[in-house]
Protein backbone atom coordinates (compact mmCIF):
# COMPACT_ATOMS: atom_id res chain seq x y z
CA UNK A 1 0.00 0.00 0.00
CA UNK A 2 1.21 3.42 -1.14
CA UNK A 3 2.25 5.89 1.79
CA UNK A 4 3.40 9.61 2.42
CA UNK A 5 6.85 10.28 3.03
CA UNK A 6 5.72 11.11 6.49
CA UNK A 7 3.93 7.87 7.02
CA UNK A 8 7.42 6.30 5.47
CA UNK A 9 9.01 7.84 8.28
CA UNK A 10 6.78 7.00 11.13
CA UNK A 11 6.38 2.84 9.60
CA UNK A 12 10.50 3.21 10.61
CA UNK A 13 9.91 4.49 14.09
CA UNK A 14 7.33 1.85 14.93
CA UNK A 15 8.40 -1.81 16.72
CA UNK A 16 8.31 -5.05 14.59
CA UNK A 17 6.27 -7.76 14.45
CA UNK A 18 8.63 -11.20 14.08
CA UNK A 19 8.50 -14.57 14.02
CA UNK A 20 9.62 -16.53 17.13
CA UNK A 21 12.31 -19.32 15.01
CA UNK A 22 11.54 -21.85 17.64
CA UNK A 23 7.97 -22.05 18.40
CA UNK A 24 6.86 -19.97 14.94
CA UNK A 25 4.51 -17.63 16.85
CA UNK A 26 4.68 -13.75 16.08
CA UNK A 27 5.40 -11.89 18.53
CA UNK A 28 5.41 -7.99 18.84
CA UNK A 29 8.98 -6.16 19.68
CA UNK A 30 9.80 -3.60 22.10
CA UNK A 31 12.05 -1.66 20.08
CA UNK A 32 12.31 -0.47 16.72
CA UNK A 33 15.47 -2.65 15.27
CA UNK A 34 18.77 -1.77 16.73
CA UNK A 35 19.48 -1.46 12.50
CA UNK A 36 17.26 -0.74 9.42
CA UNK A 37 19.07 -0.82 6.08
CA UNK A 38 17.46 0.51 3.24
CA UNK A 39 18.24 0.12 -0.82
CA UNK A 40 16.22 2.84 -3.78
CA UNK A 41 17.52 3.62 -6.51
CA UNK A 42 19.26 7.34 -6.58
CA UNK A 43 15.84 10.22 -6.82
CA UNK A 44 13.39 7.72 -4.81
CA UNK A 45 13.52 9.61 -1.94
CA UNK A 46 16.24 8.46 0.42
CA UNK A 47 17.05 12.55 1.88
CA UNK A 48 13.61 13.63 1.80
CA UNK A 49 13.05 10.48 4.08
CA UNK A 50 16.15 11.28 6.47
CA UNK A 51 14.64 14.53 7.03
CA UNK A 52 11.15 13.47 7.82
CA UNK A 53 12.20 11.08 10.12
CA UNK A 54 14.51 13.55 11.77
CA UNK A 55 11.47 15.90 11.86
CA UNK A 56 9.31 12.84 13.20
CA UNK A 57 11.77 12.28 16.19
CA UNK A 58 12.66 16.09 16.61
CA UNK A 59 10.71 18.54 15.60
CA UNK A 60 11.15 22.26 14.95
CA UNK A 61 9.51 24.26 17.21
CA UNK A 62 8.86 28.12 16.23
CA UNK A 63 10.13 28.84 19.84
CA UNK A 64 13.03 27.08 19.27
CA UNK A 65 16.03 29.49 20.01
CA UNK A 66 19.96 29.21 19.30
CA UNK A 67 20.26 26.96 22.27
CA UNK A 68 18.97 24.22 21.57
CA UNK A 69 20.68 23.19 18.31
CA UNK A 70 23.22 22.39 20.50
CA UNK A 71 24.87 19.17 20.24
CA UNK A 72 23.53 17.90 23.80
CA UNK A 73 19.78 18.36 22.43
CA UNK A 74 19.35 16.36 19.92
CA UNK A 75 18.00 12.48 19.37
CA UNK A 76 19.22 12.12 16.16
CA UNK A 77 22.57 12.32 14.35
CA UNK A 78 22.31 12.08 10.44
CA UNK A 79 24.69 12.44 7.33
CA UNK A 80 23.55 13.38 4.23
CA UNK A 81 23.56 15.34 1.35
CA UNK A 82 23.12 18.39 3.43
CA UNK A 83 25.75 17.58 5.86
CA UNK A 84 28.14 17.65 2.58
CA UNK A 85 26.65 21.02 1.91
CA UNK A 86 28.33 22.24 5.43
CA UNK A 87 31.29 22.35 3.53
CA UNK A 88 32.02 24.42 0.40
CA UNK A 89 34.93 25.16 -1.93
CA UNK A 90 36.56 28.86 -1.72
CA UNK A 91 38.36 28.61 -5.47
CA UNK A 92 40.23 31.58 -4.81
CA UNK A 93 39.35 32.64 -8.45
CA UNK A 94 41.54 36.00 -8.28
CA UNK A 95 44.53 34.42 -7.25
CA UNK A 96 43.62 30.67 -8.20
CA UNK A 97 47.00 29.67 -5.66
CA UNK A 98 45.41 28.96 -2.18
CA UNK A 99 41.94 27.14 -2.56
CA UNK A 100 40.62 26.14 0.81
CA UNK A 101 37.27 24.09 2.14
CA UNK A 102 35.16 26.50 3.75
CA UNK A 103 33.75 24.87 7.22
CA UNK A 104 30.39 25.69 7.76
CA UNK A 105 30.24 26.02 11.46
CA UNK A 106 27.43 23.42 12.94
CA UNK A 107 27.11 22.19 16.58
CA UNK A 108 28.65 18.75 15.26
CA UNK A 109 31.72 19.88 13.93
CA UNK A 110 32.34 22.55 16.77
CA UNK A 111 31.98 19.16 18.87
CA UNK A 112 34.33 17.35 17.22
CA UNK A 113 36.77 19.76 16.13
CA UNK A 114 37.18 22.70 18.26
CA UNK A 115 35.62 21.33 21.56
CA UNK A 116 37.49 17.78 21.27
CA UNK A 117 40.22 18.35 19.28
CA UNK A 118 39.77 15.22 16.43
CA UNK A 119 41.87 16.84 13.44
CA UNK A 120 44.36 14.25 13.83
CA UNK A 121 42.13 11.24 13.64
CA UNK A 122 40.09 12.34 11.13
CA UNK A 123 43.17 13.09 9.47
CA UNK A 124 43.99 9.57 9.98
CA UNK A 125 40.91 8.24 8.79
CA UNK A 126 40.80 10.57 5.23
CA UNK A 127 44.70 9.30 4.97
CA UNK A 128 43.32 5.67 5.68
CA UNK A 129 40.66 5.89 2.69
CA UNK A 130 42.60 8.04 0.27
CA UNK A 131 46.60 8.31 0.65
CA UNK A 132 49.19 8.87 3.81
CA UNK A 133 50.71 11.83 1.31
CA UNK A 134 47.53 13.37 0.91
CA UNK A 135 47.22 15.74 4.44
CA UNK A 136 44.70 18.15 5.39
CA UNK A 137 45.58 21.49 7.32
CA UNK A 138 42.69 22.97 9.51
CA UNK A 139 43.00 26.70 10.07
CA UNK A 140 43.21 27.55 13.72
CA UNK A 141 39.64 28.15 14.26
CA UNK A 142 38.74 25.34 12.35
CA UNK A 143 36.43 27.18 9.84
CA UNK A 144 38.48 26.04 6.83
CA UNK A 145 40.30 23.05 5.55
CA UNK A 146 43.12 23.41 3.12
CA UNK A 147 45.28 20.23 1.74
CA UNK A 148 48.75 19.65 0.47
CA UNK A 149 50.40 16.24 -1.07
CA UNK A 150 54.06 15.11 -0.37
CA UNK A 151 55.06 13.78 -3.35
CA UNK A 152 58.94 12.65 -1.48
CA UNK A 153 62.29 13.56 -2.98
CA UNK A 154 60.96 16.72 -0.93
CA UNK A 155 58.76 17.15 -3.34
CA UNK A 156 56.11 19.50 -1.65
CA UNK A 157 52.34 20.41 -3.24
CA UNK A 158 50.91 22.95 -1.22
CA UNK A 159 47.16 23.96 -1.63
CA UNK A 160 45.58 21.82 -3.79
CA UNK A 161 42.09 20.61 -4.57
CA UNK A 162 41.49 17.77 -4.00
CA UNK A 163 39.12 15.49 -6.19
CA UNK A 164 34.75 15.11 -5.51
CA UNK A 165 35.50 11.61 -4.25
CA UNK A 166 38.06 12.63 -1.99
CA UNK A 167 36.30 15.69 -0.69
CA UNK A 168 33.14 13.00 0.18
CA UNK A 169 35.66 10.80 1.89
CA UNK A 170 37.60 13.51 3.89
CA UNK A 171 34.01 14.92 5.26
CA UNK A 172 33.14 11.25 6.08
CA UNK A 173 36.10 11.28 8.59
CA UNK A 174 35.19 13.92 10.16
CA UNK A 175 31.65 12.21 10.75
CA UNK A 176 32.84 9.06 11.10
CA UNK A 177 34.83 10.61 14.26
CA UNK A 178 31.89 11.94 15.99
CA UNK A 179 30.41 8.50 15.65
CA UNK A 180 33.13 6.75 17.31
CA UNK A 181 33.12 8.76 20.01
CA UNK A 182 29.42 9.14 20.27
CA UNK A 183 29.14 4.58 20.77
CA UNK A 184 32.19 4.96 23.05
CA UNK A 185 30.65 6.87 24.97
CA UNK A 186 27.41 5.74 25.27
CA UNK A 187 28.63 2.26 25.45
CA UNK A 188 29.08 3.10 29.72
CA UNK A 189 25.69 1.85 31.13
CA UNK A 190 25.77 4.95 33.78
CA UNK A 191 25.23 8.39 32.28
CA UNK A 192 27.21 9.53 35.45
CA UNK A 193 30.70 7.91 34.44
CA UNK A 194 30.67 9.23 30.84
CA UNK A 195 33.02 11.87 29.97
CA UNK A 196 30.69 13.92 28.74
CA UNK A 197 26.71 14.33 28.50
CA UNK A 198 26.34 15.67 24.96
CA UNK A 199 25.13 12.25 23.51
CA UNK A 200 22.86 11.14 26.39
CA UNK A 201 19.52 12.54 24.32
CA UNK A 202 20.62 10.54 21.04
CA UNK A 203 18.03 7.65 20.09
CA UNK A 204 19.09 7.39 16.07
CA UNK A 205 21.92 7.61 13.61
CA UNK A 206 20.80 8.49 10.37
CA UNK A 207 23.07 7.96 7.45
CA UNK A 208 21.69 8.52 3.99
CA UNK A 209 24.37 7.21 1.46
CA UNK A 210 27.94 7.78 1.92
CA UNK A 211 29.06 6.60 -1.35
CA UNK A 212 28.73 8.81 -3.55
CA UNK A 213 31.98 9.56 -5.58
CA UNK A 214 33.54 6.27 -3.90
CA UNK A 215 35.54 3.36 -6.30
CA UNK A 216 34.63 0.18 -5.57
CA UNK A 217 37.44 -0.57 -3.44
CA UNK A 218 36.88 2.03 -0.89
CA UNK A 219 33.37 1.67 -0.99
CA UNK A 220 33.92 -2.02 0.71
CA UNK A 221 36.26 -0.81 2.81
CA UNK A 222 33.85 2.14 4.33
CA UNK A 223 30.81 -0.71 4.57
CA UNK A 224 32.62 -2.76 6.97
CA UNK A 225 34.18 0.18 8.62
CA UNK A 226 30.44 1.91 9.23
CA UNK A 227 29.57 -1.96 10.18
CA UNK A 228 32.17 -2.54 12.87
CA UNK A 229 31.34 0.91 14.24
CA UNK A 230 27.35 -0.48 14.41
CA UNK A 231 28.34 -3.59 15.70
CA UNK A 232 30.53 -2.05 18.39
CA UNK A 233 27.60 0.30 19.75
CA UNK A 234 26.39 -1.51 22.84
CA UNK A 235 23.65 0.93 23.77
CA UNK A 236 19.97 1.31 22.66
CA UNK A 237 21.29 3.87 19.93
CA UNK A 238 19.46 2.35 16.61
CA UNK A 239 20.58 2.78 12.87
CA UNK A 240 19.39 3.55 10.18
CA UNK A 241 21.74 3.68 6.73
CA UNK A 242 20.34 4.18 3.46
CA UNK A 243 21.70 3.77 -0.34
CA UNK A 244 21.51 3.37 -3.67
CA UNK A 245 24.42 1.41 -4.53
CA UNK A 246 23.87 -2.95 -4.31
CA UNK A 247 27.65 -3.31 -3.04
CA UNK A 248 27.23 -1.27 -0.11
CA UNK A 249 24.31 -2.81 0.72
CA UNK A 250 25.21 -6.80 0.21
CA UNK A 251 28.17 -5.59 2.33
CA UNK A 252 26.36 -4.13 5.24
CA UNK A 253 24.01 -7.19 4.94
CA UNK A 254 26.61 -9.58 5.08
CA UNK A 255 28.30 -7.77 7.92
CA UNK A 256 25.16 -7.02 10.38
CA UNK A 257 23.10 -9.21 12.46
CA UNK A 258 19.68 -8.86 13.21
CA UNK A 259 18.92 -6.11 11.11
CA UNK A 260 15.72 -5.27 9.11
CA UNK A 261 15.88 -4.85 5.66
CA UNK A 262 13.99 -2.71 3.33
CA UNK A 263 13.22 -1.38 -0.55
CA UNK A 264 12.05 1.86 -0.99
CA UNK A 265 10.31 2.52 -4.05
CA UNK A 266 8.13 6.10 -5.26
CA UNK A 267 5.48 5.97 -7.21
CA UNK A 268 4.41 7.61 -10.04
CA UNK A 269 1.45 9.80 -7.79
CA UNK A 270 4.66 10.96 -5.60
CA UNK A 271 3.61 8.24 -3.12
CA UNK A 272 5.69 5.65 -1.49
CA UNK A 273 6.33 1.78 -0.40
CA UNK A 274 8.67 0.33 1.99
CA UNK A 275 8.32 -3.06 1.82
CA UNK A 276 10.56 -5.63 4.19
CA UNK A 277 12.68 -7.90 2.82
CA UNK A 278 13.50 -11.33 4.12
CA UNK A 279 15.96 -14.37 3.96
CA UNK A 280 17.98 -15.00 1.23
CA UNK A 281 15.67 -12.55 -0.99
CA UNK A 282 18.30 -10.06 0.04
CA UNK A 283 21.43 -11.91 -1.03
CA UNK A 284 20.40 -10.22 -4.25
CA UNK A 285 17.77 -7.87 -2.90
CA UNK A 286 15.89 -8.99 -6.04
CA UNK A 287 17.39 -6.28 -7.64
CA UNK A 288 18.00 -8.32 -10.83
CA UNK A 289 14.42 -8.46 -11.10
CA UNK A 290 13.64 -5.09 -10.26
CA UNK A 291 15.95 -3.78 -12.90
CA UNK A 292 14.67 -5.73 -15.51
CA UNK A 293 11.03 -4.52 -14.96
CA UNK A 294 11.92 -1.08 -14.60
CA UNK A 295 13.76 -1.53 -17.93
CA UNK A 296 11.03 -3.59 -20.07
CA UNK A 297 8.65 -0.84 -18.44
CA UNK A 298 10.64 2.18 -20.19
CA UNK A 299 10.74 0.33 -23.64
CA UNK A 300 7.25 -0.10 -23.91
CA UNK A 301 6.59 3.40 -22.66
CA UNK A 302 9.45 4.52 -25.34
CA UNK A 303 11.07 6.69 -22.38
CA UNK A 304 14.51 5.25 -22.37
CA UNK A 305 16.78 7.59 -20.33
CA UNK A 306 20.40 7.72 -19.84
CA UNK A 307 20.23 6.24 -16.44
CA UNK A 308 18.68 3.25 -17.96
CA UNK A 309 22.07 2.90 -19.28
CA UNK A 310 23.62 2.76 -15.86
CA UNK A 311 20.56 -0.12 -14.95
CA UNK A 312 21.11 -2.12 -17.96
CA UNK A 313 25.47 -2.42 -16.94
CA UNK A 314 24.24 -3.02 -13.36
CA UNK A 315 21.69 -5.56 -15.28
CA UNK A 316 25.02 -7.50 -17.30
CA UNK A 317 27.51 -7.37 -14.09
CA UNK A 318 25.01 -9.04 -11.80
CA UNK A 319 24.12 -11.98 -13.73
CA UNK A 320 28.07 -11.95 -14.85
CA UNK A 321 29.08 -12.23 -11.20
CA UNK A 322 26.16 -14.90 -10.76
CA UNK A 323 27.22 -16.68 -13.75
CA UNK A 324 30.70 -17.09 -12.73
CA UNK A 325 31.93 -14.67 -15.38
CA UNK A 326 34.85 -12.16 -14.96
CA UNK A 327 33.91 -9.52 -16.83
CA UNK A 328 30.21 -8.35 -17.28
CA UNK A 329 31.22 -7.32 -20.89
CA UNK A 330 31.61 -11.42 -22.04
CA UNK A 331 27.70 -11.40 -21.46
CA UNK A 332 27.88 -8.88 -24.73
CA UNK A 333 26.41 -10.06 -28.44
CA UNK A 334 29.42 -10.62 -30.52
CA UNK A 335 30.02 -7.29 -31.61
CA UNK A 336 31.03 -6.48 -28.14
CA UNK A 337 33.55 -3.44 -28.12
CA UNK A 338 30.15 -1.44 -30.11
CA UNK A 339 27.93 -2.06 -27.43
CA UNK A 340 30.77 -1.65 -24.50
CA UNK A 341 31.46 1.39 -25.84
CA UNK A 342 27.77 2.79 -25.95
CA UNK A 343 27.11 1.75 -22.18
CA UNK A 344 29.91 2.95 -20.83
CA UNK A 345 29.92 6.47 -22.91
CA UNK A 346 26.27 6.56 -20.84
CA UNK A 347 27.17 5.45 -17.66
CA UNK A 348 30.71 7.35 -17.17
CA UNK A 349 30.36 10.08 -14.37
CA UNK A 350 32.16 12.96 -16.42
CA UNK A 351 33.12 15.90 -14.41
CA UNK A 352 33.44 18.76 -16.73
CA UNK A 353 30.22 20.75 -18.53
CA UNK A 354 31.63 19.89 -21.96
CA UNK A 355 31.72 16.37 -21.46
CA UNK A 356 28.46 16.16 -20.44
CA UNK A 357 26.79 13.23 -22.75
CA UNK A 358 23.86 13.87 -24.48
CA UNK A 359 20.72 12.29 -24.34
CA UNK A 360 20.35 9.34 -26.00
CA UNK A 361 19.21 8.92 -29.61
CA UNK A 362 16.37 6.76 -30.95
CA UNK A 363 18.72 4.26 -32.33
CA UNK A 364 20.77 4.12 -29.04
CA UNK A 365 17.32 3.75 -27.53
CA UNK A 366 16.94 0.87 -29.37
CA UNK A 367 20.60 -0.48 -27.87
CA UNK A 368 18.83 -1.09 -24.60
CA UNK A 369 16.07 -3.17 -25.74
CA UNK A 370 18.82 -5.33 -27.74
CA UNK A 371 20.67 -5.75 -24.88
CA UNK A 372 18.12 -7.17 -22.43
CA UNK A 373 16.32 -9.17 -24.97
CA UNK A 374 19.89 -10.71 -25.40
CA UNK A 375 20.29 -10.88 -21.77
CA UNK A 376 17.15 -13.02 -21.43
CA UNK A 377 17.24 -15.02 -24.03
CA UNK A 378 20.77 -16.27 -23.96
CA UNK A 379 21.02 -17.24 -20.57
CA UNK A 380 18.62 -19.67 -19.01
CA UNK A 381 19.47 -18.19 -15.78
CA UNK A 382 16.53 -15.91 -16.05
CA UNK A 383 14.03 -18.70 -16.95
CA UNK A 384 14.81 -20.37 -13.34
CA UNK A 385 14.70 -16.45 -11.63
CA UNK A 386 11.31 -15.87 -12.89
CA UNK A 387 10.15 -19.12 -11.63
CA UNK A 388 11.61 -19.33 -8.59
CA UNK A 389 10.41 -15.41 -8.12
Amino acid sequence: MSKTITEIAQQLGTPRKFKNKKTTEVEVATQVPKVQLIYAFNGTGKTRLSRAFKELIAPKSDTEDAQSSELAQKKILYYSAFTEDLFYWDNDLNGDAEPKLKIQPNSFTKWVLDEQGQDQNITSTFQHYTNEKLTPHFSSDFSEVSFSFERGNNEHEPNIKISKGEESNFIWSVFHSLIEQMISELNIPEAANRSTDVFNNLEYVFVDDPVSSLDENHLIELAVNLASLIKSSQSDLKFIVTTHSPLFYNVLFNELNGKACYMLERFEDGTFALTEKHGDSNKSFSYHLYLKQTLEQAIIDNKVEKYHFTLLRNLYEKTASFLGYPKWSELLPDDKQLYLSRIINFTSHSTLSNETVAEPTQAERATVKLLLDHLKSNYGYWQQEQQNG
